[in-house]
């Protein structure tokens, strides 16, 4: 089994933007955007790990500290198939041209995805994040974009970097990326999903529909600090205090 970390990365999210996987020294991969969010850094990662290894046989366990990348591939993509890429309110998915892509790097594959909290010290989650960051840095600098080895070979020394290293063109930003909103929950999350026991029910909801509406939810966030100074920024610009603009983005 091969153990890999993903991680993306935006400063001012959006903003100048990197992605990076990492197994060691000698095998990871990086590459970025002039502009775009968190959370398209996050799935470029782990579609980038997948293309790097598509020509192995072995079991990918990818490390990721980012439950809305765990949630989209083994919880939710399953029902956006089946209503044309939209939301149960009929909206298009976000990134939904990244987890098309993603989808079809997955299929037959065998893989699993593990939960680890971002920047506690994990060392291949803070060898991920220090590479997708320095992307970052260098699209704000205008310096070199670091790419990394890729996935070299142990026998011909062939490197397989993925589809494109680095990516000098700005990714579109979907709005709602704005504020990155992570459920601290630690768990292993197998690949396969369960078939739908009831295919009306959301796939992308935190709650149950069958809750009584007047039900009040208590939801705790994980923010890092660049979000968290992001959250109050917005929520100053709109005049309200930072859980009334966040409840307005539901």
């Amino acid at each position: 089994m091969i153990t890999a970390a993903a991680d993306g990365s935006a400063l001012g999210n959006p903003g100048p933007a990197g992605w990076a996987w990492y197994v060691d020294d000698d095998r990871w991969g990086a590459g970025g955007w002039k502009h775009a969010t968190n959370n398209q850094g996050e799935l470029k990662a782990v579609l980038e790990l997948f293309r790097a290894t598509a020509h192995l046989d072995d079991e990918l366990l990818v490390l990721c500290d980012s439950q809305y990348v765990i949630n989209c591939i083994t919880k939710w993509m399953p029902g956006w198939k089946r209503k044309g890429w939209r939301k149960a309110d009929g909206k298009p998915v976000l990134n939904v041209e990244l987890l098309k892509e993603l989808d079809d790097e997955l299929a037959g594959r065998r893989y699993r995805f593990e939960w680890v909290k971002g920047h506690v010290g994990h060392p291949m989650n803070e060898a991920a994040d220090v590479r997708a960051r320095a992307v970052a840095e260098s699209y704000r600098s205008g310096g070199p974009v670091p790419s990394g080895p890729g996935w070299r070979d142990e026998i011909s020394g062939a490197a397989t970097r993925g589809a494109d290293a680095t990516t000098d063109a700005a990714a579109s930003v979907d709005p709602i990326d704005e504020v990155e909103l992570e459920l601290a929950a630690a768990s292993v999350i197998d690949a396969s999903v369960p078939a739908d026991p009831n295919p009306g029910a959301d796939d992308d909801t935190l709650f149950s529909f069958d809750e009584a509406p007047d039900a009040w939810h208590q939801l705790t966030v994980e923010l890092s600090t660049e979000e968290h100074d992001r959250l109050l920024q917005l929520a100053r610009a709109a005049g309200v205090a930072p859980e009334e603009y966040l409840r307005g983005l539901i």
